[in-house]
């Protein structure tokens, strides 16, 4: 199977590279701002399979820069959809749990309203919409909270700040499942090889347990061995240009149904990025 993956330096791009042998793109060939290249890429890719993983992902800046985040979040991934369509080629494409209003307790599920609260939830959201309209075959991958180690994320945030400092404040309030983008890599793989038109669609896949950023960041500490003092604080008291969902709880019901993938424990994904940081 063929696999040419939009997105060459992004955690889970470097996780399907490292996984798989795929042709990966990078902004230098294929350039997410400019929507009928990317098409043109696909219209003429020797590919069987078509699999985005790069996206305008600075959720902060996106509030100022929407138009921008739209065209690469959105416009880009819906023409190629389009292209792979005509082609009959199948289509994956990730998007977040960004695309809800971040209410409630409960997980939410695939076929759940949505509602984002931000400017990076709406482009993502309009993403999902053209890939759905597209025709094709197609599976839409909602996730969140990723992390590996690779790029900036959240365990390599704290343990930078683990090392600078004694004593940290970290939200409480957020409730999501941290999530191995390795995972994400080998799941995006096993959904390639059965996806068929039949059972195209709109699928979650996140860590579990579900846990705090608070937790989260602790978890991280204990396996590193840091002995960092952490205090908990709400949403409210660290404002952000952009507004954070208080709910990322995501089902993964339906991945398990359709595709026998099970959520991953983050805590062994956790594990794994501390070894390859060389925190061992």
């Amino acid at each position: 199977m063929k696999i040419l993956v939009f997105g060459k330096t992004g955690q889970v791009a470097r996780e399907l590279q490292r996984q798989a042998d795929v042709t990966a793109l990078d902004r230098s060939q294929a350039d997410l701002s400019d929507p009928a290249a990317c098409a043109a890429i696909v219209q003429h890719a020797d590919a069987d399979v078509i699999i985005n993983a790069a996206a305008y992902t600075a959720v902060d800046q996106a509030e100022a820069n929407e138009g921008l985040a739209t065209t690469i979040n959105a416009a880009a991934p819906t023409e190629m959809a389009k292209a792979a369509a005509a082609r009959g080629l199948p289509f994956l494409h990730i998007s977040t749990d960004y695309v809800f209003d971040g209410l409630g307790r409960a997980p939410r599920v695939p076929k759940e309203p949505t509602a984002p609260i931000n400017a990076y939830g709406r482009s993502k959201l309009a993403g999902e919409q053209g890939v759905v309209a597209s025709g094709g075959t197609y599976a839409i991958l909602r996730t969140s909270w990723v992390f590996s180690a690779h790029g900036a994320n959240f365990v390599k945030t704290m343990l930078r700040l683990g090392k600078e400092r004694t004593a940290i404040s970290i939200v409480d309030d957020q409730i999501g499942g941290p999530t191995p983008a390795e995972d994400i890599a080998a799941t995006l793989l096993k959904m390639a090889e059965q996806l068929r038109p039949y059972n195209s669609g709109i699928y979650h896949y996140a860590g579990t347990p579900d846990v705090s950023w608070k937790d989260f960041a602790a978890e991280i500490f204990l396996q590193a061995g840091l002995p960092v003092e952490i205090s908990g604080m709400p949403t409210s008291d660290y404002p952000t240009p952009a507004a954070r969902p208080l709910n990322s709880r995501l089902d993964c019901t339906d991945m398990q149904n359709m595709f026998s993938i099970p959520q991953p424990d983050w805590r062994a994904g956790l594990n794994k990025v501390l070894q390859n940081l060389g925190e061992f």
